[in-house]
């Protein structure tokens, strides 16, 4: 496989006011050695689960915030670089989603698109305000709608989501430029709808990078996991697309951070709607997974 590198020029230019004292204030929280953990919420008629393997020693993280009683966000993000130089940038990206997007997509009457679009334009501020230059972080951020299955997404040259409903899988392609590489880069976003049954697959190019034998696992592999996959919940979803990966290498993976994200919505329950919060029965998934679930981490 050939690969092709090449030097990309941008002029930053400095931030808004508004970002500016945002800058300011993250300076107090920066003593964290680690983006903050974030809590996998609970959602009415789905789920949603990230999982990555072992230690993480690049960029990647993902986030989940509730930012309505209908809204949750999610983000897959890879900062390029290795652990210890991306950590200030991982941390003040997290600070920036976490203080706008209530914000952006505070009420009910506001234009979806148009707040996702925002939220990426000020996270790609803040990675070159903290970066000093150009860092580039692919990212797929979404917005999932309870009431309504939908997800509203942005692919900033991140991999591929996969949406897989009964019609087979479709590809959520990247849309726009990774984060971090021009200050006024635009993103778009788009909307896919989830059915009952069906389920958004994002992982990382950990993933996708996967090698054996000179041959990558790559966006097909995951694809042939997910077709197959069995799983009936968001977290053993990603379990098994690790396994897929790891089978595939026929070792633990040490290349590069490997995670997985996963929005399952469920079908309509035949004994009725559980409570929210009411944890699922035991599903022969989870106990062909246990012995994976000792070796794989979840969660910050």
């Amino acid at each position: 496989m050939t690969r092709t590198a090449g030097i990309i020029r941008a002029l930053t230019l400095p931030p808004t006011g508004f970002v500016r004292s945002l800058f300011k204030r993250r300076e107090m929280v920066l003593p964290h050695t680690d983006p903050r953990h974030s809590d996998v919420p609970v959602l009415r008629r789905a789920e949603i689960a990230a999982v990555y393997h072992s230690q993480r020693v690049a960029g990647d993280f993902y986030e989940f915030l509730r930012v309505g009683p209908s809204r949750v966000l999610f983000g897959l993000f890879d900062v390029a670089g290795r652990r210890e130089d991306t950590r200030a940038i991982l941390i003040a990206a997290q600070n920036t989603f976490r203080t706008l997007a209530p914000k952006l997509f505070a009420g009910e009457d506001f234009n979806e698109a148009e707040a996702m679009v925002g939220l990426c334009h000020e996270i790609n501020c803040t990675i070159l305000q903290v970066a000093g230059g150009i860092r580039s972080c692919p990212a797929f951020i979404g917005c999932y709608n309870e009431d309504l299955g939908t997800v509203c997404y942005t692919n900033a040259g991140h991999t591929p989501g996969l949406l897989r409903d009964e019609s087979g899988i479709t590809q959520l392609e990247a849309s726009g430029l990774p984060l971090g590489i021009f200050s006024h880069a635009t993103q778009s976003a788009s909307t896919c709808a989830l059915g009952p049954g069906a389920v958004l697959l994002v992982v990382s190019r950990g993933i996708v990078e996967a090698e054996y034998n000179n041959e990558e696992f790559g966006l097909e592999g995951v694809k042939n996991s997910l077709l197959r996959a069995s799983a009936r919940t968001a977290q053993d979803l990603c379990l098994a697309t690790l396994q897929a990966a790891q089978n595939f290498m026929d070792t633990a993976p040490a290349h590069n951070d490997v995670t997985t994200l996963a929005l399952l919505r469920h079908r309509p329950d035949p004994l009725g709607e559980r409570a929210p919060g009411e944890k699922r029965r035991p599903t022969p998934a989870r106990a062909r997974e246990s012995e994976t679930r000792s070796r794989i981490q979840a969660g910050w």
